[in-house]
């Protein structure tokens, strides 16, 4: 009991930690979608760049690990076995979706409206991805303090989001705000869908499947882009603008060690309150900041929907924990 304690209180700040390394590449990956030229392509770029430099950098990783070599192993058996559905693989499409909206969107929205709509697809989401039993930690019914936790993160999103749009609302914008709403509402279910994988195969075998399957959809439509009138400028030289697929191995491989600890919501909530946070602490540091007090009361309303899912916590029989994984 005491080490399951530990591990819950552990897991809390590096959840926090997953939702800052979303904010920050976001921001990165804004920019350098930016940097590469303009529309739908260079968003596509952006993406596929952060993704393919990712799938790099963890493959070197997870081929120096024996435990990453014997979840491959277990990984490959799974399939071929049939324990693992072949469905549970796809989660690095629904990555690769939220990805490419952040070079599809941000030059527009910024940061931190693109945070928030994010994590407002990814509070309601989490509740119906845990309802359904999708995530390793069975099934977690609609209680009153997760449907509460879960209305703290939206009224924050609503706040957050409501200083950017008095400023400059426009259609444009409220339509561009829609795709990483429903991003972030897969994006949920990607750490359901991953906490299945990585039951089997562990964490950094999931996060290596996530990136083989993102980066292999998003250079199949980066090439279908080339059909269609755009161009693409040459590589920037700036360093750190090739950091997002560094960050996208952080917060993959932490949601999928992370989402057994505490399930789908409360992983979502803590990652909601970091990217919020965090993409307020950028919209301050840039030259045209949009975070006023509103913004300021829905960062600590983020903390307070944690702290209401994290203490207020049905206790299960110990029988249902260990089924559930």
């Amino acid at each position: 009991m005491t080490s399951s304690r530990a591990q819950r209180a552990a897991a809390v700040p590096l959840m926090f930690l997953g939702g800052a390394l979303v904010a920050g590449q976001s921001q990165i990956n804004g920019r350098l979608a930016h940097e590469l030229g303009d529309g739908p392509r260079a968003g596509l770029a952006a993406a596929s760049v952060s993704f393919g430099s990712g799938l790099v950098v963890v493959c070197i990783i997870a081929a120096l690990m024996p435990s990453a070599r014997a979840g491959a192993r277990r990984f490959l058996e799974a399939r071929r076995s049939g324990e693992l559905p072949w469905i549970w693989t796809l989660g690095g499409l629904l990555g690769a979706f939220l990805v490419a909206t952040q070079g599809f969107t941000i030059a527009s929205i910024g940061v931190a409206l693109f945070s928030v709509a994010v994590t407002a697809g990814q509070a309601t989401s989490g509740l119906l991805v845990d309802h359904l039993g999708i995530g390793p930690s069975g099934k977690q019914h609609l209680t009153p303090p997760r449907l509460v936790a879960a209305l703290f993160a939206v009224v924050a999103v609503l706040l957050a989001a409501g200083e950017r749009l008095v400023d400059q609302f426009s259609l444009t914008t409220a339509g561009l705000a829609l795709l990483p709403l429903v991003a972030g509402a897969g994006a949920a279910l990607q750490q359901g869908m991953n906490g299945r994988v990585s039951h089997v195969g562990g964490p950094w075998v999931t996060t290596v499947n996530n990136f083989v399957v993102g980066t292999s959809a998003l250079l199949v439509v980066l090439v279908l882009s080339l059909l269609v009138p755009g161009q693409l400028d040459g590589l920037p030289g700036t360093w750190w603008m090739y950091l997002g697929g560094v960050m996208g191995v952080g917060f993959i491989s932490l949601a999928a060690l992370l989402v057994r600890v505490h399930g789908v919501l409360v992983l979502g909530l803590c990652m909601i309150a970091g990217q919020i946070i965090t993409a307020e602490i950028i919209e301050l540091l840039s030259d045209d900041p949009h975070v006023g007090v509103l913004g300021i009361v829905a960062g600590l309303l983020t903390v307070v929907g944690v702290a209401v899912a994290l203490l207020i916590r049905p206790r299960q029989p110990a029988a249902t924990a260990t089924a559930a994984g």
